[in-house]
Parts: structure tokens; sequence; C-alpha cells
């Protein structure tokens, strides 16, 4: 998993102590406890509401992974790179 965000610059990890991700993580970069975890759930609890496609209980649940890619990725261009424009 390491490998595939090595291109991103990551400058710390948060986790909420869970064992499972014990094994995964740098020892140096995690940050432990609620507080850090709290916001980025926030921040999927924010996304899974305003597209509603990503709930299995809607009419509109789409099982391509492909539509889900797309949508995801044009919800992200419209509410986070398009607002920093204005």
């Amino acid at each position: 998993m390491l490998n595939l965000l090595a291109s991103f610059n990551i400058r710390f990890i948060t986790t909420d102590n869970r064992g499972s991700y014990a094994r995964e993580m740098v020892p140096e970069k995690p940050l432990v406890g609620k507080i850090f975890t709290q916001r980025i759930e926030r921040h999927n609890l924010n996304l899974r509401i305003h597209i509603k496609r990503l709930t299995r209980r809607t009419i509109c649940y789409s099982r391509s992974m492909e539509i889900h890619e797309k949508l995801i990725g044009a919800y992200i261009e419209k509410h986070h790179y398009n607002s920093l424009e204005s």
C-alpha cells in the first residue's frame, strides 16, 4: 500500500491504533488517536451523503467500478479544485 502512495509525498499518516494497520505503517509516520481520524471520517461521510450512488440502499446504485471512479473524480474536481479558484 505504501508503494502506491509514495508518489504523493505524504507527510504523516493518521490511525485509530488498530492492529491491522501496524504491519503496513512506517513506525515514525503515524499519528494515533480519534482526534486525528475524526476529520477524515467526516470527509468520507460527506462524500457518501453528497454522492448517493455510493450507498447500496439507493435506487441509483451502480455496480460498475468505472462509473464510480468517474463520478467520484467529477465530484472531487468540482468541490475541491473549483472551490479553490473562486
